[in-house]
């Protein structure tokens, strides 16, 4: 036992002093231990592994040490762990690089670190470690879907949290533009606000819609919320035709334009209060133009003399009522002739022309075939052919009279 004893003594005694033996040849020699890169400044995202890297040349018998140095606490020395944070870890390549390995980053790794050697005096060099964090919305403190009366004000609130520190865009989901009156420029139109509050005044039914909020910072992803602002107001119409004529037997629409918010009841009615459905003879429908205009549309079908006179469009909702007019009335189609009287027409034309013609010819002394009829010239129309017999009465009239 007391050999075995010595003989491990003697084993430790002969490594200290190998180790001493190359201390001195290194500094005999100069070769002092010596950083061979700078220790790089490290940007991380909170969650995400970070990583240091220190390389350091003709170490010898001296040891690396991790600290972090706005804290003073020594994280690790050589390979050995000191602090109690399990999510730190030391690896070293059996040659001359050493690294610290922070595991799952949080916000409190934040911080200057610091590769030391224990030469005398120590060497060290230092980084920076920078966390940075996604923006988050904090929703305790941003608006919610909201309501405001038509001339009314309405204050958008964002509010988020993240490292660094988020910057806050609003626009408009539509696209359309932010309406900006409290500013020292008056009323100003803009695609995009920035900041965590915006201020509408004198909000009008143009201003209805989805806004958003969007933070970012510079680390993804960024976020948005979106806020929907509802204008109340009581309903408009507006009749594009008062007036609709429409021959019997046909079908014609009858439109109105609606204007509503929050959205309204809409029906049509005879001038005398009946309300109309749908059936048969007519045919309702609606058709939504915007977040709060519709087109409604009422299609009389096969118009007899009981459809005329005057119908309304009615529209209603928790504000009020509005309600707009249209009178229809018979439109008679042009008169249209028929073949028997077209075909009359055409040969009286054709009658009067031969007439002109040998009257024409008889003025100047001419003779029957000269007109064409008997003998040279050109051949005898076939029209004037079916009216030769009251053309020959007129001629011996004409020739009589000479």
């Amino acid at each position: 036992m007391a050999a075995g004893s010595h003989a491990r003594g003697g084993g430790s005694l002969a490594r200290l002093l190998v180790l001493a033996v190359l201390q001195v040849k290194f500094v005999a020699l100069g070769l002092e231990p010596d950083f061979r890169y700078p220790l790089q400044n490290v940007t991380i995202a909170q969650g995400r592994d970070a990583t240091f890297t220190c390389v350091v040349n003709n170490l010898g018998g001296y040891r690396v040490a991790w600290i972090k140095a706005d804290t003073k606490a020594i994280l690790a020395i050589h390979e050995h762990v000191i602090t109690n944070n399990a999510r730190l870890s030391v690896t070293h390549n059996d040659y001359n690089t050493w690294t610290l390995n922070i595991r799952g980053v949080k916000r409190e790794d934040r911080g200057q670190y610091m590769c030391q050697v224990n030469t005398d005096p120590m060497k060290m060099q230092t980084a920076f470690l920078e966390v940075v964090i996604p923006p988050d919305i904090i929703y305790e403190e941003t608006s919610g879907d909201m309501m405001v009366p038509e001339g009314g004000s309405a204050k958008l609130v964002c509010k988020a949290r993240g490292y660094p520190p988020p910057k806050i865009v609003w626009r408009r989901e539509d696209g359309g533009d932010i309406i900006s009156r409290g500013g020292p420029q008056g009323k100003m139109k803009v695609t995009s606000l920035e900041g965590e509050i915006v201020n509408l005044t004198k909000v009008t039914r143009s201003e209805m819609g989805a806004y958003l909020c969007i933070a970012a910072n510079g680390v993804p992803p960024s976020v948005s919320k979106r806020i929907m602002l509802h204008v109340h107001f009581h309903p408009l119409v507006q009749v594009p035709n008062q007036l609709v004529g429409a021959p019997t037997g046909t079908d014609v629409t009858l439109q109105c334009l609606v204007e509503a918010s929050p959205k309204a009841i809409n029906y049509w009615t005879r001038e005398n209060g009946e309300m109309i459905i749908t059936n048969d003879k007519y045919q309702m429908s609606e058709i939504n133009s915007s977040a709060y205009s519709v087109q409604m549309r009422l299609v009389v079908s096969n118009i007899q003399e009981s459809d005329l006179g005057g119908y309304k469009c009615i529209s209603k909702n928790s504000i009020g009522d509005a309600e707009g007019n249209i009178r229809l009335y018979e439109m008679e189609l042009p008169h249209r002739k028929n073949r028997m009287d077209e075909d009359r027409d055409a040969e009286l034309e054709e009658s009067n022309d031969v007439r002109s013609s040998l009257q024409g010819s008889l003025r100047e002394g001419g003779r029957l075939h000269d007109a064409g009829f008997l003998g040279g010239g050109s051949p005898i129309p076939a029209a004037a052919a079916r009216t030769i017999p009251y053309a020959i009465l007129i001629w011996a009239l004409v020739y009589a009279m000479c």
